[in-house]
């Protein structure tokens, strides 16, 4: 398949057999990590899924990527540019909007996967505009509610569903901040499923396989 030229870097595995109208699921990184890191997934997701792994929009050294600068300051510590983030967010839609068109996907079917920083803009986007997605994957990240759209708590999120999971030994974001999240969709009714794995800041096998057979599901019953 040609790769058309988009609004961002990305890498792309066909759905199989491929049509018009196929599902898609758009993969966000984490911090200083690139389009590649995700990718690695890509030939054991299922096959009727359009597959696009998407590179970060800011560059760090020396060869890595983020969707928004994290800062560290003797006074305030570590503290994240949620201006860019909100600058990401938006260029993520973008992104889905024009790979829709260029791949002639289904709109209607569509899901986000996120690692870390991934996760906390595959929220920040769901969130924000609920009726562009339909399932979100969360690894290991967690809900900033300070990169929403301001409006979010008005809008229609009941056709979204989540899958969210993190290492109980996470030493990069403390589970606590991410056992935030069950209790803030079950306030705004979105469908969930959360759970824990005896690792630290990364995706263990037993997780990847938990969350392959939920999007296996969803995709069943769309």
């Amino acid at each position: 398949m040609d790769t058309p030229p988009l609004s961002m870097t990305y890498l792309v595995r066909p759905a199989t057999p491929q049509k018009k109208n196929a599902p898609v699921l758009i993969m966000l990184h984490g911090y200083g990590s690139n389009e590649e890191d995700l990718f690695s997934f890509a030939s054991e997701l299922p096959q009727e899924l359009c597959v696009l792994s998407v590179r970060a929009p800011y560059d760090l050294d020396p060869y890595g990527h983020a969707w928004y600068a994290i800062n560290f300051d003797a006074e305030q510590g570590k503290w994240s540019d949620d201006q860019q983030a909100i600058a990401s967010r938006e260029k993520i839609v973008a992104f889905i909007e024009g790979a829709c068109k260029a791949f002639d996907l289904d709109e209607s079917n569509i899901t986000l996967l996120g690692f870390s920083q991934g996760t906390i803009l595959s929220y920040a986007v769901a969130l924000s505009y609920p009726e562009k997605i339909k399932n979100v994957i969360a690894l290991s990240g967690y809900i900033n509610e300070g990169i929403l759209d301001s409006a979010y708590a008005s809008k229609d999120h009941s056709k979204l569903s989540f899958y969210i999971s993190h290492g109980q030994v996470d030493q990069v974001i403390p589970i606590e901040w991410a056992q935030k999240a069950s209790p803030f969709l079950n306030q705004m009714g979105i469908t969930h499923q959360y759970e824990e794995f005896p690792v630290g800041h990364g995706v263990a096998p037993q997780n990847f396989h938990s969350f392959k057979s939920w999007l296996e599901k969803q995709l069943a019953f769309r």
